[in-house]
């Protein structure tokens, strides 16, 4: 894919699924990367193959709810690669239960990383990527940040707030006319490991919750979401919808307005295993 050859790139959450796939494409393109995720054991496997294609990469161990920890990490991977072009913040975590059954510590949990990951993502990149005349953050929310859903509520939080805090900020680099191009995802469902290894309020089956998600929901593989990722990267696109479930629902969003939720909730009702 073009217009990638000489850039830095950092992907968070590259252990595995859409960080992963969004790695490798980069790498085939020319970019250089710092990959980074808690999963070590996928993070080596991103890494190696990497290499195996010739590209160039750092890798390190980050918990993106660390912020201290993100702030010394772009520096660090700015003095080792002299400049920073693109961050992908895309390291997140899945989270299945009603508001009433599901307890504080996990809403905070799934806004932590969700959203404060990205927020601590930006922040520490941003005058990296301003110094470097050339930058671009990609914020990856997801179809949960157009619509919300009986048992996402915490989840659906934090794509919400990913979204608005990004394209807020896609405003103030044009306003400023600083030279950073900001991109908002939306991924549908894509065929990844999130929903087997989300968290779960109490009472609430986890299995039951993934096979539902990797039989009726899942429909994008990794690889084809990271094209559709670098095509609106390259194209500097303000937003991206990820597989044909996020183009056709966000369009129903539109044409409905609320009354999507009187739509939606009968419809998850039949599929989503129950949460009590």
């Amino acid at each position: 894919m073009e217009g990638f050859a000489g850039k830095v790139a950092v992907v968070t959450g590259a252990g595995s699924g859409i960080g992963q796939a969004l790695a490798m494409e980069l790498g085939r393109s020319g970019a250089s990367l710092a990959i980074s995720d808690v999963d070590l054991e996928g993070l080596a496997t991103t890494e190696e193959r990497l290499k195996a294609i010739g590209a160039p990469v750092r890798s390190d161990r980050l918990d993106v709810t660390e912020r201290e920890a993100f702030q010394i990490y772009a520096d660090t991977i700015n003095g080792h690669y002299g400049k920073v072009n693109q961050i992908y913040n895309n390291a997140g975590i899945a989270y299945t239960g009603d508001v009433d059954i599901t307890a504080f510590k996990d809403i905070e949990r799934v806004m932590d990383v969700d959203f404060w990951g990205v927020v601590n993502g930006t922040k520490a990149f941003l005058p990296h990527l301003i110094a470097s005349g050339d930058g671009h953050v990609v914020n990856v929310s997801s179809l949960f940040g157009l619509l919300s859903v009986p048992g996402q509520a915490a989840y659906n939080s934090a794509k919400f707030a990913v979204r608005g805090f990004t394209e807020a900020l896609r405003q103030e680099m044009m306003h400023n006319r600083e030279p950073v191009e900001v991109t908002t995802v939306h991924p549908g469902g894509i065929k990844t490991a999130i929903a087997r290894n989300g968290l779960t309020a109490e009472g609430v089956s986890a299995e039951a919750q993934s096979k539902v998600f990797d039989k009726r929901l899942a429909s994008t593989t990794p690889e084809r979401a990271a094209e559709i990722i670098l095509d609106a990267v390259r194209k500097k696109k303000a937003r991206v919808l990820v597989g044909q479930d996020a183009v056709v629902i966000d369009l129903l969003v539109r044409i409905t307005g609320s009354h999507y939720q009187r739509l939606f909730a009968p419809v998850i009702g039949r599929i989503k295993p129950p949460s009590r």
